[in-house]
């Protein structure tokens, strides 16, 4: 049976586009940094670990691994004497002098991070597939049960190769239905949003993700777990402890899952933190078996030119949960797309990598049920690059006018909830 990730979809089309101011602007700001590349693997089996977080000590400059665990972040020429620190859930965080790295090819294993559990705190499970049904399910007890109004900043980027070619980010509002509400969807409204594409005049395929921050938003597995494993596949997978860990001192199980041999549907596989004792979901990286090229093409590429075979190579996905008075609410995601993009008469395929992420930024309960009239909410279909709205209100965002991807999206939250607060008052 397939499985259900229209929102998703991927609309491609042979659209040209060049913007060589901002080439300009990019290639000057590049001259005041040295960047460091590298990958982040599992010390225990050489794995690559994805989105895993590399940042420098004292300052606002990080980056995540992407879907091979791949890495590149810009060090400004003032701070090569600083450390650098890479972690990722589960696992030992590491600190490193940048004097130490290498320009490229740098490897960084990490350690898997175990915390034996006395049998009378957290016993293994005998029936691990239960576990994840009930915790997916255990929506009433755990999850925030009011109406919400949350804030968020949204980044989505589109590179060919290693170049970056379409950029956007926004501040958005997020009118968030109770989780026991499975009915009723999320809305967002745009508050403010910038957005920069610069594509290449030649051998260009123009990808767009339709659906923009809904794309993220549809990530909270809790909310929306048709979109994760619904509970009519949940037997077409395997469950079981890969090992116990920690998150923010709670104990938790690091639960594997991945389809069973006999299913030949591209599914997910990945990894579940998961509170067994309470049966809470504290965050999940997970990602979707591409394998069959024709199949997973399917899901993700409606439009194509007629000339070229597309299909992805990659799919990666994140969420996390935190904690608020007593309840858990979505509190991160990302998505990392590759695609390959095959021309009929030319020998060398292209690349292309889609990503997007949201972060909560502030939420406060929508006493007032107050809901925006639809024409005002973004709609799920809505292609953010080819969005009308955008480019208001410069000022907001000031004189950083380019887009720098390699800061991850956590460290522009205390700026964006500054210029938010001066809105406000």
């Amino acid at each position: 049976m397939r499985i259900k990730i229209s929102f998703l979809l991927i609309i491609i089309s042979g659209l040209y586009f060049a913007n060589a101011q901002s080439n300009k602007l990019l290639d000057n700001t590049n001259l005041n940094y040295i960047e460091f590349k590298g990958k982040v693997i599992n010390s225990e089996n050489n794995e690559p670990l994805i989105f895993a977080n590399i940042n420098l000590l004292e300052s606002n400059i990080s980056t995540i691994s992407n879907g091979d665990g791949d890495f590149a972040i810009k060090i400004p020429k003032s701070h090569t004497s600083s450390k650098v620190q890479i972690s990722f859930i589960g696992f030992k965080t590491r600190i490193l002098n940048l004097e130490s790295l290498n320009k490229k090819n740098n490897t960084i294993s990490l350690d898997v991070f175990i915390t034996p559990l006395s049998e009378t705190v957290l016993s293994i499970p005998k029936d691990v597939e239960r576990l994840v049904r009930e915790t997916l399910a255990n929506v009433e007890r755990n999850y925030i049960e009011d109406h919400t109004l949350m804030t968020a900043f949204y980044r989505e980027t589109i590179k060919k190769k290693r170049r970056n070619v379409s950029l956007s980010e926004a501040v958005v509002n997020i009118y968030k239905a109770p989780y026991k509400t499975y009915q009723k969807r999320d809305g967002i409204k745009i508050l403010k949003i910038r957005k920069d594409t610069d594509y290449s005049r030649l051998d260009t395929v123009a990808f767009k993700l339709s659906g923009g921050p809904y794309n993220t938003l549809f990530q909270d597995i809790i909310k929306y777990s048709n979109y994760f494993i619904p509970p009519f596949l949940m037997s077409n997978y395997t469950f079981w402890v890969h090992r116990n860990s920690k998150i923010n001192d709670m104990p938790v199980y690091v639960i594997r899952f991945k389809q069973k041999d006999n299913i030949y549907d591209p599914l997910f596989y990945g990894e579940l933190y998961i509170d067994g004792e309470n049966k809470i979901l504290l965050s999940a990286t997970y990602s979707l078996n591409v394998s069959n090229r024709d199949m997973a093409s399917k899901l993700f590429v409606k439009k194509k030119p007629r000339n070229a075979k597309v299909w992805p190579v990659k799919v990666s996905y994140r969420v996390d949960y935190a904690e608020r008075n007593s309840k858990w609410h979505y509190s991160y995601s990302n998505a990392s797309i590759d695609f390959k993009v095959n021309w009929d008469k030319k020998i060398f395929n292209s690349t292309y990598s889609l990503s997007s992420e949201m972060a909560i930024t502030d939420w406060t309960e929508n006493e007032t049920l107050n809901f925006p009239k639809r024409k005002d909410l973004v709609d799920p279909s809505v292609i953010l690059a080819d969005s009308k709205i955008g480019f208001k209100d410069l000022n907001f965002w000031g004189e950083d006018n380019i887009i720098e991807p390699e800061n991850t999206i956590q460290n522009a939250i205390k700026k964006i909830q500054r210029k938010l607060k001066r809105l406000k008052d």
